[in-house]
This record gives structure tokens, sequence and C-alpha cells, in this order.
């Protein structure tokens, strides 16, 4: 990606893969700000030419090393934070998507200093911010539907 993720000049386009298997979901902590040393959603930026389906696949592998299949999308929402002068430092518009595990098992990769399966009563111990958590609480939702077709 080519730009300024900080103090950017325009919105950038992130994306993100809930990945979810046997009833817990696939979470990464951030070697980068904005978000440097907390667990999140896997994902990032999206590549100029790549589809957003791509794109998903793309950062789950590189950050997880996992291949995942990507379903439907969870949720938009936007992450703008301003620096001590209130100017904009970052602002991404990120759209998280269902995913299921493919193959691989979690690793740290780019971008990432531990990769893990957590189970859901689990993930009060990783102090998500709270747009995470609810587009996992989603995401399990999802799979609970999912299970019972």
């Amino acid at each position: 990606m080519t730009g300024s993720r900080e103090y950017p000049e325009r919105p950038i386009v992130g994306v993100g893969g809930v990945t979810i298997q046997d009833g817990r979901v696939l979470l990464i902590k951030r070697v980068f700000p904005p978000l440097q040393g907390e667990w999140s959603i896997p994902g990032g930026g999206l590549d100029v030419g790549e589809t957003i389906v791509e794109g998903v696949r793309r950062e789950l592998l590189e950050e997880t090393g996992v291949t995942v299949r990507v379903f439907d999308q969870i949720e938009t929402f936007e992450r703008i934070i301003y620096d001590d002068d209130e100017r904009v430092q970052y602002h991404y518009v990120i759209l998280d998507y269902y995913c299921e595990a493919e193959s691989g098992e979690p690793k740290a990769g780019s971008d990432v200093t531990d990769a893990a399966w957590v189970a859901e009563g689990d993930l009060p111990a990783y102090k998500l911010r709270e747009t995470a958590t609810r587009v996992i609480v989603k995401a399990l939702g999802i799979a609970k539907a999912r299970a019972k077709r």
C-alpha cells in the first residue's frame, strides 16, 4: 500500500476476517499503531486492484498463517483517531467479514506478535476494543446459525 497510514490524505479501506472454528475465534496481537500491543481481529489495508475477498484472505494468511474461506460481511465501521493537537492521525473504514478456517495453524506473521484461537468465554481476558467484541459476538452468532443448518 502506498501513502502514509499516519496522517493520511483520505480514509484508508481496511478489511478484517473474523474466523470461527469449533466455537473459537482467531485473534492477533498487533505490532504497530494504532492498536500496538493490543489483541484484535486480523486484517489490514486493502491493496489497489485487490478485491475485498482477496484482501481478507491475504491479510489472514500473512498475519496468522491460516487460509480462510470468506463469507458474508458482518459490519462496516470507522476508526478515527486524533492526536493531541486534534488532527486526524489515523482514519480507517473497516469492512469485517465472517470467515471459516480451511487450513493452517495460527502463528504470528507480518505485523503481529502472536496469533491464537480463543474460546468465547476467554474473550474478556484479551481486553478487546468494544467494536471488536461486538463484531466477534455477531460472528459467533453466524457460526451457531450455520451449524444448525
